[in-house]
């Protein structure tokens, strides 16, 4: 950031506005969504971290295997994964789950 969008945006900020940075606006952009998982989800998504097929988490969870697809499903589309080994690092980069 230059000198004069520095002062660009103290003044701005001083004015009452409110000013994000276009980087910092962009990196929310890609690592934040509207929809959070829900507790069952990322309970899943742990799963999914420790490399567990869908078959023994259904058995764990004491759910169908087609309850855990449906599950894997959403937790995609809410994380904007292309598929699950992305899905977890995805979790594991936004903090929803540690490995």
């Amino acid at each position: 950031m230059s000198l004069d969008e520095l002062l660009d945006v103290i003044r701005q900020v001083h004015a009452g506005k409110k000013k994000i940075p276009s980087e910092i606006a962009a990196y929310l952009a890609e690592h934040y969504s509207q929809e959070r998982l829900t507790t069952r989800e990322v309970e899943i998504l742990r799963q999914l971290a420790g490399g567990t097929r869908n078959r023994d988490i259904a058995k764990r969870l004491f759910i169908a295997e087609e309850t855990v697809k449906a599950h894997i499903k959403h937790i995609m589309e809410k994380l904007g994964a292309n598929h699950r080994t992305q899905a977890v690092a995805m979790g594991v980069r936004r903090g929803i789950i540690q490995l």
